[in-house]
């Protein structure tokens, strides 16, 4: 597996998530990195996260409210310039031709160098974690998203005739949340910008010191020395030919 350090550094990423704190949880520290370096990033966030509550005064539409806002300001914390929230209903969310086709319309309005998205084949992880549906159905969306459709003219040709948006050929996809890693970004420098960013999910966190030591723990790279601790990031990154 490689360790990505010093690469080239994209100008145009788009994250494609399914809840609000997705991209924080996922790989906040990567785009905290990112941002610092200049790239414009936008994220898209399919659902608005109305379930998420065990609050039995909490309603959906009131909750989806509190996440958006929570969302947008830990965006900010990492730097990402834009969020596009999709309101597809949280915990219902499928690879529908309608959501590729979202994702597909953003593509070619962002253009960028770097998609991001998390990996829809995991359905569990270890022993005492199943994989949330959605996370998997915005995960094949997004790479359905990216090749062909966003490619290749003829695919929704209303996006080019009605919306002016000419195919985009994205770079590089960057698959978070893999069982198969290709590729480790070095983000020390950035952890705790991550964790801050995930502090402003208040409705989702009960505990943030413990949100935080965890993050320091599963972030940190095993290689590094133990009197100076180097964090990483993982992914499957592909990389399409030019």
């Amino acid at each position: 597996m490689s360790t990505v350090a010093n690469e080239g550094q994209p100008k145009r990423v788009l994250g494609v998530f399914a809840h609000p704190d997705d991209p924080e949880f996922f790989c906040g520290a990567t785009f905290a990195r990112w941002a610092a370096e200049g790239a414009k990033i936008t994220f898209v966030v399919a659902t608005s996260g109305d379930k998420g509550s065990s609050d039995p005064d909490m309603t959906s539409e009131r909750l989806v409210e509190i996440r958006e806002v929570e969302e947008r300001n830990a965006a900010a914390v990492l730097g990402v310039q834009e969020v596009i929230f999709l309101r597809y209903k949280d915990g219902e969310l499928m690879p529908t031709l309608e959501l590729r086709r979202d994702i597909a319309r953003l593509i070619r309005r962002t253009q960028p160098d770097i998609l991001v998205t998390t990996d829809p084949t995991v359905f569990w992880s270890g022993t005492t974690s199943i994989n949330h549906p959605d996370h998997r159905a915005i995960g094949a969306s997004a790479l359905e998203a990216v090749y062909p459709t966003a490619r290749d003219r003829l695919n929704f040709p209303e996006l080019e005739r009605d919306e002016g948006l000419a195919p985009h050929k994205t770079r590089q996809v960057y698959i978070s949340g893999t069982a198969s890693p290709t590729t480790r970004v070095d983000v020390t420098d950035y952890l705790e910008t991550k964790i801050r960013a995930l502090r402003e999910h208040k409705s989702q966190i009960p505990d943030m010191e413990a949100m935080a030591e965890r993050q320091r723990t599963i972030t940190r790279d095993p290689e590094s020395p133990t009197d100076a601790p180097r964090f990483i990031e993982s992914f499957r990154v592909i990389t399409f030919a030019r």
